[in-house]
Protein backbone atom coordinates (compact mmCIF):
# COMPACT_ATOMS: atom_id res chain seq x y z
CA UNK A 1 0.00 0.00 0.00
CA UNK A 2 1.07 3.49 -1.26
CA UNK A 3 0.72 6.84 1.47
CA UNK A 4 1.16 9.94 0.46
CA UNK A 5 3.39 12.97 2.22
CA UNK A 6 4.89 16.12 1.29
CA UNK A 7 7.98 16.10 0.78
CA UNK A 8 9.69 20.09 0.57
CA UNK A 9 6.04 21.42 -0.65
CA UNK A 10 5.64 18.88 -3.24
CA UNK A 11 3.30 15.54 -3.12
CA UNK A 12 4.82 12.26 -3.54
CA UNK A 13 4.20 8.53 -3.01
CA UNK A 14 5.74 6.21 -0.54
CA UNK A 15 5.50 2.80 0.85
CA UNK A 16 3.33 2.26 4.15
CA UNK A 17 5.29 1.98 6.79
CA UNK A 18 8.68 3.96 5.08
CA UNK A 19 10.73 4.97 7.49
CA UNK A 20 12.44 8.82 7.39
CA UNK A 21 15.83 6.79 6.81
CA UNK A 22 14.28 4.68 4.28
CA UNK A 23 12.58 7.57 2.72
CA UNK A 24 16.48 9.30 2.31
CA UNK A 25 17.60 6.26 0.82
CA UNK A 26 14.58 6.00 -1.61
CA UNK A 27 15.33 9.48 -2.66
CA UNK A 28 19.03 8.92 -3.26
CA UNK A 29 20.25 11.48 -0.36
CA UNK A 30 23.10 10.96 1.70
CA UNK A 31 22.07 10.82 5.31
CA UNK A 32 25.38 12.73 6.66
CA UNK A 33 24.12 15.54 4.41
CA UNK A 34 20.95 16.56 5.78
CA UNK A 35 18.74 17.76 8.60
CA UNK A 36 15.20 16.62 8.59
CA UNK A 37 12.28 17.92 9.59
CA UNK A 38 8.91 15.78 10.22
CA UNK A 39 5.82 17.85 10.84
CA UNK A 40 7.31 20.87 11.62
CA UNK A 41 9.44 18.98 14.42
CA UNK A 42 13.16 18.18 14.11
CA UNK A 43 14.10 14.90 13.73
CA UNK A 44 17.71 13.73 15.25
CA UNK A 45 19.52 11.13 12.99
CA UNK A 46 19.39 8.83 15.88
CA UNK A 47 15.71 8.28 15.45
CA UNK A 48 15.31 8.31 11.67
CA UNK A 49 15.17 4.85 11.22
CA UNK A 50 12.28 4.41 13.87
CA UNK A 51 10.42 7.43 12.36
CA UNK A 52 7.19 6.02 10.25
CA UNK A 53 5.99 8.10 8.12
CA UNK A 54 2.51 8.45 8.04
CA UNK A 55 0.04 9.53 5.29
CA UNK A 56 -0.09 13.28 5.04
CA UNK A 57 3.24 13.76 7.20
CA UNK A 58 4.99 17.01 5.54
CA UNK A 59 8.64 16.55 5.67
CA UNK A 60 11.22 18.96 4.53
CA UNK A 61 14.87 17.62 3.62
CA UNK A 62 17.37 20.00 4.65
CA UNK A 63 20.73 19.78 2.31
CA UNK A 64 24.18 20.89 3.73
CA UNK A 65 26.23 21.86 0.73
CA UNK A 66 30.31 22.47 0.87
CA UNK A 67 32.16 24.89 -0.72
CA UNK A 68 34.74 27.49 -0.37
Amino acid sequence: MRIHIQVNGETQATAEGQTVLGLLQELQLDPARVAVELDRRIVKQPLWSDTLLRDGAQVEIVQFVGGG
